[in-house]
């Protein structure tokens, strides 16, 4: 269960995911924050531009690598919008993150996705323990699910 400054941390996950929307992208958005708590980087999904892995949880193991030690990495938590997809559960996990805490399953989104008539990805969705075992893994967040469901019902049917 998340507490209420994970929460704090999920909402801008959404309101990233929104921004994503609003520039004609895909709704995800992911925090990285340190052990301290921190908010060390933010992104939101940019793959309107062509290339399909430029995934905010992407990004952010990208980052890590780059800025922080191994041991900082181990501290951090990405929070986001969405599970990570197995590209994004991937680099998470070779990158040397900590815990990811997620709003909506990559289950819950390709029901939503099914149910809307909207053709698979060119991925298979996986949860993150399939692909990365060692990663701690929470969610969904229910109080926020149906925030999530919107964001990608309006990129969907809209």
């Amino acid at each position: 269960m998340v507490n209420d400054c994970e929460l704090r941390y999920l909402r801008r996950c959404v309101e990233l995911a929104g921004e994503a929307l609003d520039a004609g992208d895909e709704p995800f958005g992911s925090l990285l924050v340190g052990a301290d708590g921190t908010v060390l980087a933010e992104d939101r999904n940019r793959v309107a531009g062509g290339d399909g892995t430029r995934h905010p949880e992407f990004e952010l193991a990208r980052w890590s690598a780059a800025h922080l030690t191994p041991e900082e990495r181990t501290g951090a938590t990405v929070y986001t919008s969405g599970e990570h997809c197995p590209m994004c559960a991937a680099a998470h996990a070779w990158a040397g993150l900590g815990r990811i805490v997620y709003v909506a399953s990559s289950a819950q989104l390709s029901g939503w996705l099914a149910e809307w008539g909207v053709p698979q990805a060119p991925v298979r969705a996986l949860p993150v323990q399939e692909v990365a075992p060692g990663v701690a893994v929470e969610g969904p967040v229910p109080e926020l699910v149906d925030q999530v469901r919107e964001l990608h019902r309006r990129r969907f049917l809209s």
